[in-house]
């Protein structure tokens, strides 16, 4: 199969879509269906199916307090995000931005964090399938399960992105669809409407009458932060898509400005309904998870192979995007010379087979990890990519910063998508970030984190630094 470097023309700024696909190279395979359902699916991950009866066990009703501080938080860097996005779309999204803005270090050193993370998210979900699916075949072993997921989705990425976005375009309609029908549901049941339900429909009586809103005091709001934080990362994969749509610019816009329904739906609804159908210290919603407990008080049978179901479809859809994204990461970073140059070549069909094979190979490795030492050396990948999602947002508010400036400079007439009171909610926003970093540090979890994640983020800006001093002695100028 022949391979070729596909660059941006002359005047045409990178990431611009070409006749045959964006100006990097990359085509235009992602129709604006598949652009919305990533934009709408990319805030839901296995997290908030698996992890949420922790966080409502930690803080009670006030978990609420912490899904909305998150989501507010969300929505402003997907706001600054989407500014720089829609006015420059390309595959390296914020990274390529970092670069431009802070320095060739930055850029360099955000985008290899951000493909670490996605990696070692990759053997997370891998293994987190395989659970599921062992338990229904076991005669098949977990390994193998893990393989077989891992193998069909790098297959979907190496067809092409249209084959990528088809997947996403029904894993990500599946979590939305039973999301949105579980809030129907639910809220039914809450007012003791829905027909044959177990439920008492006690209203919103469950939310104050166990020790009342804040029953393990305000400050579990904070613990409660740290604890469903992650569960939102994701929210960025589609200014990395949207490079690979004919319409680049609309699709930015159009998911930049949906970003508050979909969290205010998916996570504070979900959420909430479930904690008006349970009191918030009800064992089964920590034994059970959460939705499982929800829907069996309801009276929902085989409440736990339906969301089963729903937790494997979040897991493929986490697994196709952490490919996807992992390899246009290292695929832009290829093509600025951050990366081996084999990384920026795309095939006949657009897809740039080196990048997402070598994301394969370290996902594969890390798999190996988890089976073969989970409590020493997977555990430290875990931990050192565990701050990573903050860093990235912390980064992107930087890189607003400078880049509204030059882009203002250079391309006014792109500026459609704007901040919020720029730059006063930027400066909050960083402080929040920072703020909740520095919280970590007073969490036994959170601090090996947070130590361990700025460690690698260390070594990779010292390597970047480095490469920085060698370029200018040996003359060597970096590939735009």
């Amino acid at each position: 199969m022949t391979s070729q470097t596909t660059m941006a023309e002359p005047g045409q700024q990178p990431g611009e879509p070409g006749e045959q696909g964006s100006g990097d190279g990359l085509q235009a395979g992602l129709k604006n269906r598949h652009l919305s359902m990533i934009a709408i699916g990319g805030v839901i991950g296995a997290g908030l199916f698996v992890g949420s009866g922790a966080g409502i066990a930690a803080a009670g009703p006030a978990i609420l307090v912490s899904y909305a501080l998150v989501g507010m938080m969300v929505v402003l860097v997907m706001r600054m995000l989407g500014e720089m996005a829609a006015a420059r779309p390309t595959s390296g999204s914020f990274s390529a931005y970092a670069d431009q803005a802070l320095g060739r270090w930055a850029g360099f050193s955000i985008g290899w964090l951000y493909w670490f993370f996605w990696v070692v998210v990759l053997a997370v979900e891998a293994t987190a399938g395989a659970t599921i699916l062992e338990g229904w075949v076991p005669a098949v072993p977990q390994w193998a399960w893990a393989l077989i997921v891992m193998v069909v989705l790098t297959a979907t990425n190496l067809v092409s992105v249209g084959s990528y976005g088809e997947f996403e375009f029904w894993f990500a309609g599946i979590k939305v669809v039973a999301i949105g029908a579980f809030v129907v549901v639910g809220l039914l049941a809450v007012f003791g409407v829905l027909p044959g339900s177990d439920n008492p429909g006690a209203g919103f009586a469950h939310l104050t009458d166990a020790g009342g809103f804040f029953p393990e005091g305000p400050g579990a709001i904070l613990t409660g932060i740290l604890m469903v934080v992650f569960s939102f990362m994701g929210s960025e994969i589609v200014t990395l898509a949207a490079g690979e749509s004919s319409n680049p610019q609309r699709a930015v816009s159009k998911a930049t400005n949906s970003v508050i329904w979909r969290i205010a739906v998916f996570y504070l609804g979900s959420i909430f309904v479930v904690l008006t159908l349970l009191p918030w210290n009800d064992a089964s919603i920590v034994k059970d998870g959460s939705y499982v407990a929800a829907l069996n008080s309801i009276g929902i049978p085989h409440a736990g192979q339906v969301m089963n179901v729903i937790v494997l479809t979040a897991v493929l859809s986490c697994l196709n995007s952490g490919l996807y994204t992992a390899s246009r990461m290292a695929f832009s970073l290829g093509r600025r010379g951050d990366a081996p140059q084999a990384f920026a070549r795309v095939n006949k069909r657009g897809v740039p087979q080196a990048a997402i094979l070598s994301s394969v190979v370290f996902g594969f490795v890390a798999v190996f990890f988890n089976y073969q030492w989970p409590d020493t050396v997977f555990q430290f990948l875990l931990n050192s990519s565990g701050a990573v999602a903050l860093f990235v947002w912390l980064v992107i508010c930087f890189t607003q910063l400078r880049m509204r400036g030059i882009i203002l400079r250079e391309q006014p007439e792109k500026l459609v998508v704007r901040m919020w009171l720029f730059p006063y909610l930027t400066w909050a926003t960083i402080a929040m970030i920072s703020f909740v970093l520095v919280y970590m540090l007073t969490d036994d979890a959170g601090r090996e984190q947070v130590l361990l994640s700025l460690l690698v983020a260390a070594l990779v800006v010292a390597v970047s630094l480095v490469r920085e001093a060698r370029g200018r002695k040996t003359g060597a100028t970096p590939v735009e």
